[in-house]
């Protein structure tokens, strides 16, 4: 048995989202630098959303179209996250809790920077060709937020923030992984992975992040290219501009995915000039269209761009996709899959542009109310009543959404609402 990968996926990206140009403008950031982002829209974090809500609200309109015994056929839950909320209770508890799955289940989460996501998910696909649970299904849920703190006076970190502040998203992918890959059939085998420590970005705090933007550019492209090597020694005959009709990255911002694009185009395919701008448009534009609207949502975002691929890519015939996958510290992986006619569609039915489109807009005074109060909850908080004043605001009619209540002694109550 060697089909295996994607059988069924999801995107939420949060209940709030700010428009990036006007708070460029509102923070007055130098618009021009700005454009190289390839950011139309940022999804907030309020006060009510962490990454167990996050992950929640994108897996369970998975889950409400299986039926009972296909639901209880879930026998591994894993979370990927560098926002976890507890030294050692996995996210993952409370998600399995949520969702209502199997007690017979595997639950565990990862971290690995931006890298986590794929690393869940080739772990989940492994575990579904070990065969040592004929017909087992696997549950991954890539959750984010990045929403830092800032200490007041620490004029050099809120530069070096500004700049980072609009492409800083929050939001979740759920994947069902299981020998019935209707959305993304992986190439089993095919993948070149490349790593080593490198301190390019790091999170020395959970509520905070730190890092050196060159050198993590330079990691990403060195990696983007080496992981890329390390596929073609496993896959013979490959070939960077012709073996995939469409690349989805890890995209940080899209005009890091556009350099690393020319970059590639230039060094491996051996081409230039509007040569690599129309390969640009035609092959990895479509991947960037969520993630301009969401933003950075760390070990979720490669997947966010595989979902903007298949929904706004043009699938009527099987399209082979290369997926680039990185996480800071360092880890990377190259590898690929196929999507039919009958994936794309069923990936469409979840209808998650109209899920974005939906959001609550966020004006400039509540964003900059919601950074000030403090109203989100702090990393080992104990006791909290988590304000619920923007929950019926921000419903958009599509259906149940999971929200935090309160926290009681460390323990974090949700409730379903809508």
């Amino acid at each position: 048995m060697s089909r295996v990968g994607i059988e069924a996926m999801n995107v939420f990206g949060g209940s709030a989202v700010l428009d990036v140009e006007a708070l460029a403008q509102h923070r007055g950031l130098d618009l021009p630098r700005l454009e190289n982002l390839l950011m139309r829209e940022k999804t907030v974090a309020l006060p009510f959303e962490d990454p167990v809500t996050f992950g929640a609200n994108a897996a369970r309109p998975l889950l409400d179209r299986l039926s009972a015994e296909e639901k209880d056929s879930i026998e591994l839950l894993i979370t990927c996250t560098e926002s976890g909320i507890d030294f050692s209770k996995s996210t993952s508890t409370y998600l399995h809790d949520q969702l209502g799955l199997s007690r017979n289940c595997r639950m565990f989460e990862l971290k690995q920077a931006c890298y986590a996501g794929t690393a869940g998910f080739q772990m989940a696909c492994n575990f579904i060709l070990s065969q040592t649970s004929p017909g087992a299904k696997a549950l991954v849920i890539a959750t984010d937020i990045s929403r830092y703190l800032l200490e007041d006076g620490d004029e050099a970190a809120a530069q070096e923030w500004a700049y980072a502040e609009p492409s800083g998203g929050a939001g979740a992918v759920a994947m069902l992984i299981s020998d019935t890959p209707h959305v993304f059939q992986l190439d089993v085998g095919a993948s070149g992975y490349y790593g080593y420590e490198v301190m390019d970005t790091c999170r020395p705090a959970p509520d905070s992040e730190s890092g050196d933007v060159d050198l993590s550019l330079m990691s990403y492209l060195d990696c983007c290219e080496q992981s890329y090597r390390a596929y073609e020694k496993k896959v013979a005959g490959a070939d960077y501009r012709d073996s995939f009709q469409y690349l989805a990255f890890h995209t940080p911002f899209g005009g890091m995915v556009k350099g690393a694009h020319r970059t590639m185009m230039r060094k491996v395919a051996k081409t230039k000039g509007a040569e690599i701008a129309e390969d640009f448009e035609r092959r990895v534009m479509p991947g960037l269209e969520y993630c301009g609207r969401v933003g950075n949502i760390m070990g979720a975002t490669v997947f966010l761009s595989l979902a903007s691929t298949v929904c706004n890519g043009g699938f009527d015939a099987p399209r082979r996709l290369g997926c680039f996958s990185y996480g800071s510290g360092c880890c990377s992986e190259f590898y690929s899959g196929v999507v039919t006619p009958d994936g794309a569609a069923r990936l469409k039915e979840m209808a998650i542009g109209a899920h974005l489109d939906g959001r609550y807009r966020l004006s400039l005074d509540e964003y900059d109310r919601l950074l000030s109060d403090r109203d989100f909850i702090r990393f080992g908080t104990r006791d909290a009543a988590v304000d619920q004043d923007l929950v019926a605001a921000t419903g958009n009619g599509s259906g149940p959404r999971l929200v935090l209540r309160e926290i009681r002694n460390y323990h974090r109550e949700y409730a379903w609402v809508g």
